[in-house]
């Protein structure tokens, strides 16, 4: 009798837990339909009804993004024609001429940055040159994404430049033939030192793997005996390029990165499936609070498995997995999926988005609020959002005139005029911006408008309109003004006392002008103090 009640329960609570499910569904797909319904009928309805012509195509995409941004800030809809985004989110690639551009409001279109080996750059067109027209229309009267997207075009197809140049003055008809434009994942490697090689990767795009091994592979035979991967500021993306990365230094078989959403096809585990080229060399991993996605698989997963010493800041905590899924009229969604965790089973996701700074990485997290997890070895590490180093190495910061220096586009409007006035300069590991140099760069930041306030200028500014709203203003006039002269700075006394903070950027965007972007990378070591630190702090014991 026991055992019949038993399967008689057992049948009823199986019975019982699928009509659950079913009645769950039926609930989500009755919602959906309701939903669905009610949008159609409110749309007929204004279509009929509103005042003025409906304008469908904006309210209908609007309705759309605004839907998804209600669920996180990554699933988004891609129609038929931004699929050139989705190609460059994919592949870091688009058709085009290969060169950043510069433009005043009412100005031509300035070459500003050509890349190494780009159309730009094998048809002459240097920083400086300005271009007048493309294919017969005046740049004058264009916004600067309009050029942009005028310069753009599919790969073996021609445009016509009207080109004032840079220094002889000449103006000239240039035709450039647009090519698939690839902008590398490895934006530099080489070695530090006798023994340390080093490799900058800056995103995760199909064959970044290969590259990397292959850099890896070059360093090794210029002698590399510890290597920093330096992934700070890398947003992340394809988690295949991510899984091979980490297959490279680590034993075939080891899992590296698991994934679980609410589909079963979502839930994974993702293991190496390549004989690695080295398990042995010491590795540092450098991360920020803008090392995302891919990264933190990367980094995460070599210190759960004790293979690297992560040094920087906590990551910016982006454990979500993205799918491509196709949609009506050759649209697409790009759709949240699943969360992926670490070997040890620490998500990377950030517990929700309210504890997030103002640049949306992980903000403080209090160890009440998140769990232990184990590395191979046994240290401790925690979730919560991101990776947390294993050496905490502060970023560096810097003051807000340098801030206004670069986003007020100053130092880009120098270094064209720079361009301009000075054929060559030095090679990248020779060239110094002089005292001489600098006093240049003083004469001409005078001339230009940009907000040169301090940080605590303006924090007292705003003190003021806001004792000025309470009435408080008049009654502590002197106190105010006191203070006020005491923040008061003019420009050119400012620049001066900045002049260490500034100089690195300028040297860095004038390199880069002349020798290109890994001349550029070459000074950013020059003065990068976190690296510095990071060779000189242990490592953990693998």
């Amino acid at each position: 009798m026991k055992k019949e009640t038993l399967i008689i329960f057992a049948a009823f609570a199986v019975t019982a837990t699928i009509a659950a499910e079913q009645a769950s569904a039926q609930s989500k797909n009755f919602k959906l339909g309701q939903w669905t319904e009610i949008h159609n009928s409110v749309i007929k309805e204004l279509n009929r009804s509103y005042v003025d012509s409906l304008p469908l195509d904006r309210i209908m995409r609007a309705g759309i993004d605004a839907m998804l941004d209600e669920l996180d800030p990554y699933t988004v809809y891609i129609p038929e024609e931004e699929n050139e985004n989705l190609q460059m989110m994919l592949s870091n690639t688009y058709g085009g001429i290969g060169a950043i551009i510069y433009k005043k409001k009412d100005g031509n279109v300035i070459i500003n940055e050509p890349y190494y080996g780009s159309p730009a750059q094998k048809n002459g067109l240097s920083c400086g040159d300005e271009i007048l027209e493309i294919d017969s229309l005046p740049t004058k009267g264009l916004e600067t994404k309009e050029s942009s997207d005028k310069m753009k075009g599919k790969p073996g197809t021609t445009v016509v430049f009207k080109v004032r140049k840079v220094r002889s003055g000449d103006t000239l008809d240039i035709p450039v033939v647009r090519e698939r434009i690839h902008f590398p994942d490895i934006e530099y490697s080489g070695m530090l030192d006798d023994s340390t090689g080093y490799i900058l990767q800056s995103g995760f795009t199909e064959n970044v793997s290969s590259e990397l091994r292959q850099k890896f592979l070059d360093l090794k035979k210029q002698g590399m005996k510890r290597l920093v991967l330096d992934l700070r500021g890398n947003g992340g993306g394809l988690m295949s390029e991510a899984i091979n990365i980490v297959s490279l230094f680590v034993p075939k078989g080891s899992l590296v990165v698991s994934s679980k959403g609410n589909t079963e096809d979502s839930k994974m585990e993702y293991r190496t499936t390549q004989e690695p080229i080295d398990t042995e060399i010491p590795i540092i991993v450098l991360i920020d609070s803008a090392s995302a996605s891919s990264s933190e698989i990367v980094a995460g997963a070599l210190q759960d498995m004790d293979r690297a010493t992560i040094m920087g800041v906590r990551s910016y905590g982006k454990g979500l997995v993205q799918s491509i899924r196709p949609l009506a009229y050759n649209g697409q969604m790009k759709v949240t999926t699943a969360k992926y965790y670490t070997p040890s089973g620490r998500c990377v996701q950030a517990i929700d988005y309210a504890h997030r700074n103002d640049d949306g990485s992980v903000g403080h997290i209090p160890d009440s609020l998140t769990r232990e997890f184990r590395t191979a070895s046994g240290r401790i590490v925690r979730d919560g959002g991101g990776i947390t180093p294993d050496v905490a190495i502060a970023s560096p910061s810097y003051s807000r005139l340098v801030y206004a220096l670069v986003l007020g586009g100053v130092l880009d409007q120098y270094v064209i005029d720079f361009a301009r006035r000075h054929e060559s300069i030095a090679p990248a590991d020779e060239f110094h911006f002089s005292d001489e140099d600098f006093e240049d760069f003083i004469r001409f930041a005078k001339t230009q408008e940009f907000d040169y306030r301090s940080s605590a200028k303006t924090l007292y500014d705003q003190m003021k309109k806001e004792l000025e709203k309470d009435g408080l203003a008049e009654a502590m006039s002197e106190e105010l003004e006191a203070m006020g002269k005491a923040l008061e700075m003019d420009k050119e006394k400012f620049i001066r006392l900045k002049k260490n903070e500034i100089i690195p950027f300028i040297e860095e965007e004038i390199a880069t002008r002349y020798w290109f972007q890994e001349a550029g990378v070459k000074i950013r070591l020059r003065y990068d103090r976190q690296l510095r630190k990071a060779l000189e702090e242990p490592m953990i014991a693998i």
